[in-house]
């Protein structure tokens, strides 16, 4: 009697783990496990968004370069020197990842989580360069 009654248990406790189971799997089909970014981009709509805030970016620090050819700097000026700086800590990890990326070293999982975590700030600061830079 012993046997049947834990044999009873035992089958009871693999039907509760299945249905858990089933049901984690179930919630994690609709969370972003394999989602990328603040939007919950697919990987390779990640990637892309990524490529063009580089070249956003790098674009920008161009043309500030260019800026600063000059002997004197303006009041406009010194507004779009402080915001590239700022568009420079916000891209750091970015810009990071795509040297290593282009040495061909490792990049971390915790360099891409944070490229991945500074994404939107990257682009944000790259998009107040470049309004500042079309209002000068």
């Amino acid at each position: 009697m012993k046997g049947a009654k834990n044999l009873v248990i035992s089958r009871f406790s693999v039907w509760v783990v299945i249905a858990v189971m089933a049901g984690l799997s179930q919630g994690c089909a609709s969370f972003s496990i394999w989602r990328y970014g603040p939007d919950g981009q697919s990987r390779e709509e990640f990637e892309h968004r990524v490529e063009a805030v580089f070249r956003l970016q790098n674009r920008m620090t161009s043309e500030v370069m260019v800026l600063q050819e000059g002997d004197t700097v303006s009041k406009d000026q010194e507004t779009i020197l402080q915001a590239e700086q700022v568009m420079q800590k916000n891209c750091s990890d970015l810009n990071e990842y795509a040297s290593r990326d282009i040495d061909g070293l490792n990049k971390s999982l915790l360099l891409q989580r944070r490229v991945e975590n500074s994404v939107v700030d990257c682009e944000n600061s790259a998009h107040k360069v470049e309004a500042l830079l079309n209002k000068h």
